[in-house]
């Protein structure tokens, strides 16, 4: 009955989005000198979630057809200037990409927290 909450599942979306971009970003430090090399990055939580189409319940089995597996995050190209060797990845941007993770991470832990402790709260059982 709860696994299926709306909330709950923004939250655990926001979480997996700051997963793939936090090994986007990884990716890309880990990279930083080599030649050729160009940046990426992943489109931002809002962008993909406003064009993934809204879940429909099913109020029967076979009401709706399974809507699949979750779409992939698409990495798209950073757009920097290269360096001499190629290399478009600064370091100074990552390191705000990542601050800008770990803030998208937090944001998901908090829903998540907040909406457990509210049900948890409806439940009669404060921790």
């Amino acid at each position: 009955m709860y696994e299926n909450l709306d909330t709950l599942q923004m939250a655990q979306a926001m979480a997996r989005h700051a997963s793939a971009r936090q090994a986007v970003l990884a990716r890309n430090v880990a990279n930083a000198d080599t030649p050729g090399y160009r940046a990426m990055d992943v489109p931002s939580f809002a962008e993909t979630y406003e064009t993934t189409p809204p879940t429909m319940r099913a109020t029967r089995p076979g009401h709706l057809q399974p809507s699949g597996a979750d779409r992939a995050v698409e990495v798209t190209g950073a757009g920097s200037e290269p360096a001499p060797n190629g290399n478009s990845v600064s370091l100074e941007t990552e390191m705000m990409k990542a601050s800008e993770v770990r803030h998208e991470s937090g944001i998901a832990l908090s829903i998540w927290s907040n909406s457990l402790d509210i049900l948890r709260a409806g439940l009669g059982r404060i921790r």
